[in-house]
């Protein structure tokens, strides 16, 4: 293995699991000469930050794991996307993960860049037991209230699940249903199933109000995704609301304090 380079080396490593790699790179040093020392150490930093990585998703799984002790073997997480925006819908995911799968980088969805919220909703979706979504438009949200909308996107998350939860883990909310339930403060931010649903309800949501851009481009959709930026109360004040937007959000908004 005379022909080994620190370059080459790494280029042999890149495509390996960090452990993989780090394995092969120890049982193949005595033969190269001294350059395997560099391609040691930085795939020694990468089983480091894998294992505090994992670390960081066992500590996310308490939680799960106290449910699946109690004997419940389909827990749910649920969490919703939407509830702040003066347009478009609120949506709401529900998702059971297995009790082996780790999906690295995994987090409160609004802590993950857009490429990284992306990649993690198709690898959920591939990986959960079961997954599910619900949405509430903007004419419900504003006959039932916003509170009541995301509860009944929730409910339809469940609804749409192909296996049904036997115990929830919720972001805050109870919902009527006779399941065991935790209801906890910043749960996307504690749970592993949670942090899953946030993602999906975002991603869902987010290109909805991506799609909605196309039909209604004077209020910046598509960067705003409905939220009350000085950018999108500037364009409602000038063009009125579109059929999207949520009239009891936005009456103190439109001018002369309109109330509708």
């Amino acid at each position: 293995m005379a022909g080994w380079t620190q370059k080459s080396l790494m280029a042999h490593v890149a495509g390996m699991d960090a452990e993989a790699g780090l394995a092969w790179l120890l049982q193949v040093a005595p033969e190269t000469g001294g350059k395997a020392e560099k391609p040691i150490a930085a795939q020694l930093r990468k089983v480091d930050a894998l294992q505090r990585e994992r670390a960081r998703l066992a500590s996310m799984r308490a939680m799960e794991a106290d449910l699946w002790q109690e004997g419940f073997q389909f827990v749910g997480g649920i969490d919703e996307a939407g509830r702040g925006p003066l347009a478009g819908p609120v949506v709401a995911a529900c998702v059971i993960l297995p009790e082996t799968v780790w999906l690295e980088r995994l987090d409160d969805s609004k802590k993950l860049s857009a490429a990284t919220r992306d990649r993690l909703f198709d690898e959920i979706r591939q990986k959960s037991v079961a997954w599910g979504v619900g949405i509430c438009d903007a004419g419900y949200i504003d006959r039932v209230n916003i509170l009541n909308a995301t509860k009944k996107a929730m409910l339809l998350a469940v609804e749409a699940m192909k296996q049904a939860p036997d115990a929830l883990i919720i972001d805050a909310v109870r919902l009527p249903v006779a399941l065991r339930q935790i209801a906890v403060p910043k749960a996307d931010e504690r749970c592993l199933a949670v942090s899953a649903a946030s993602v999906l309800a975002k991603v869902t949501r987010d290109r909805i109000m991506d799609r909605q851009d196309a039909e209604y481009p004077a209020y910046g959709f598509l960067r705003n995704k409905g939220y009350g930026t000085a950018e999108h109360v500037e364009a409602l004040r000038l063009h009125g609301p579109s059929p999207l937007h949520r009239r009891t959000f936005i009456g103190n908004l439109l001018e002369g304090g309109e109330n509708p």
